[in-house]
């Protein structure tokens, strides 16, 4: 069972940035463990320098990452960042989720009919796309500039980060991607360019942004579901009966134990897509 309490609050949800990290030093953390952590301080507002930036220096230091590049577009209110860790050549790009008080985001999430994906193949959702266009160039460059150290890449990312990191996997093809409660991105042409790539898409129980945009207009998932259950569990099982039967019982715990205390979700769909219960899965 998981350590980090399941938290129900809309902080966790509007403002994750604000919880310290959940790194510690010394501590071995698998790729998966890595990402949903590495995903989750991308929230933490670096672009502005100073205090924000050491507060992600000193995260990343914990687990031996000793260099990081920040990415951002204002005007399409998109940021990310490149870490390096020197000790065995790891790389990360992690890019940051949709924030509910920038009208940019929102407006990003909204632009959802399809656009070629010229620079691979398919159709994918215009605003993500527009966001993933925004940095693309920065980050080919830091890409480029550490090509020769470089020995392994995750890409990771959290709901718009998540859709962002699925867009740039198919460009750059990384050594492996972890998406956070993605949305889906794109039509089936486009899936197909991830083919052969070691991906991992997590969807947390009830969580609403991964049932959408709808397939109704071409949209599929890009991978197989990793299904968080209930209790925080990677399920063995992605069977429909169970996940149905999953998702009833929690929605029913929800109203029981969280949905009526003052600052919390109203909904468990919409708690479930708070990155700290994605983190809590994975590290206790």
């Amino acid at each position: 069972m998981p350590g980090i309490p399941y938290d129900a609050s809309r902080a966790a949800l509007d403002t994750p940035q604000l919880r310290a990290t959940v790194f510690v030093a010394g501590t071995a953390y698998d790729d998966v463990m890595l990402s949903v952590e590495l995903a989750r301080l991308a929230y933490v507002q670096y672009e502005d320098g100073g205090a924000e930036l050491d507060r992600l220096k000193e995260a990343l230091s914990r687990v031996r990452f000793d260099d990081v590049v920040i990415f951002e577009d204002a005007a399409t209110g998109t940021q990310g960042y490149g870490a390096s860790r020197s000790t065995d050549g790891l790389y990360v790009l992690a890019f940051r989720g949709t924030e509910p008080t920038q009208l940019t985001d929102l407006g990003t999430d909204l632009e959802f009919s399809l656009t070629d994906w010229t620079e691979k193949a398919g159709r994918v959702h215009k605003g993500f796309a527009c966001a993933a266009r925004s940095i693309f160039a920065s980050v080919n460059q830091w890409l480029e500039q550490t090509q020769a150290a470089r020995k392994r890449l995750i890409v990771t990312g959290h709901s718009l980060g998540a859709a962002i990191a699925t867009l740039y996997a198919s460009v750059i093809a990384p050594d492996k991607v972890v998406t956070i409660g993605s949305p889906r991105v794109g039509d089936a042409e486009f899936v197909a360019t991830l083919v052969g790539i070691d991906m991992t898409r997590l969807v947390d129980c009830c969580d609403v942004v991964t049932e959408l945009p709808p397939e109704l207009g071409g949209y599929v998932h890009a991978g197989d579901a990793a299904y968080l259950t209930r209790d925080g569990v990677l399920a063995a099982s992605t069977d429909p009966d169970f996940v149905r039967d999953d998702r009833f019982a929690a929605r029913a715990d929800y109203l029981r134990d969280y949905a009526w205390k003052t600052g919390n979700e109203l909904l468990r769909d919409l708690a479930d897509h708070a990155p700290i219960n994605y983190v809590r899965c994975f590290i206790s």
